[in-house]
């Protein structure tokens, strides 16, 4: 055969074989494009939230509430100065944030309840204020610490001696100030068959020239294991507070409405053992009354005995 015949038929070969070799890079090349698009279809959408059906919440909701009660914890952490209640739980002040108004006098809102927390404040009068003291202000609260009662008063007596330091008190709040009578009216209605809470009450009843019951009275200075911080003896409200609930009180001048609210939040923290000690000194009325009933049904039943029939 000639050879440049053969050379020839082995180029278009050669060139016949190029031009299948790139086809078929070329299908493949579509192949692998149209698969790719497949999978990128069939591919699910990636999501950072999970949502969930029924009242389940998201994985957002989740964390963000989690996050929360985090702070929350965080923020009512308890003091390392709070000692623990009898029972051995942990107390908490749990005191209330509604301030009320200074001198609003009975609050439109607060509810009464069973419950109520008094505190004075006192001013000096006479040629010795140090000793000779009259009320100029009044301040109640309720079992859950809002300010139910709040009246500055007017002293009938000439003031030497106001105390600013102390009590709180200055001239200025005497503009809008009650009269003492007043006060002593409205204080009366609220604590009328209720038990008072106080600390050392037996000063404010008598500023008030006001008695109540023994049976329902509970002083927090005369508490057994609150007494025994002071050795005994009857301890400050200051020092009860911060002991027992990690507060810090009249570092200033006093408050009535905070002394009264630290006085009902020390009663809570130990409610259950004031009410057995409270108990020992005044049994319980109904008690006595189911007594008096027996002893009246016995001398009804001794008469029907004595009558004799004929």
């Amino acid at each position: 055969m000639d050879k440049t015949s053969l050379s020839s038929n082995w180029k278009k070969l050669q060139a016949t074989l190029k031009k299948d070799t790139s086809t078929a890079k070329r299908k493949s090349s579509d192949r692998d494009g149209d698969a790719t698009v497949k999978k990128r279809k069939t591919e699910k959408p990636k999501t950072k939230t999970t949502i969930t059906t029924g009242d389940k919440p998201t994985l957002k909701r989740k964390r963000m509430s989690e996050r929360t009660e985090l702070a929350t914890d965080s923020k009512f952490q308890a003091s390392p100065t709070r000692r623990k209640s009898s029972a051995g739980v942990p107390a908490e002040p749990k005191i209330s944030s509604r301030a009320g108004k200074e001198n609003e006098g009975r609050s439109p809102t607060a509810e009464l309840g069973k419950y109520v927390a008094m505190d004075c404040e006192m001013v000096g009068v006479g040629p010795n204020p140090d000793n000779d003291s009259v009320l100029a202000r009044v301040s109640v609260v309720n079992f859950n610490g809002d300010q139910v009662y709040d009246s500055y008063v007017r002293p009938k007596e000439m003031v030497t001696d106001w105390r600013t330091h102390v009590s709180g008190i200055a001239p200025k709040h005497m503009v809008e100030a009650r009269t003492f009578e007043h006060v002593q009216k409205e204080v009366a209605e609220i604590m009328k068959d209720r038990i008072l809470v106080g600390h050392a009450v037996s000063n404010d009843l008598d500023a008030l020239l006001l008695s109540h019951s023994k049976r329902d009275i509970r002083d927090t200075s005369k508490h057994a294991p609150y007494r025994k911080i002071a050795g005994g003896g009857s301890p400050r409200l200051k020092m009860l507070a911060e002991e027992f609930l990690g507060l810090k009180i009249q570092d200033g001048a006093h408050s009535s409405v905070e002394d009264a609210r630290a006085t009902m939040a020390l009663y809570r923290r130990e409610k259950d053992a004031f009410e057995r000690e409270h108990l020992k000194k005044w049994p319980a009325r109904m008690i006595a009354d189911n007594r008096e009933k027996g002893d009246g049904d016995k001398k009804k039943k001794k008469k029907k005995k004595t009558t004799r029939k004929r």
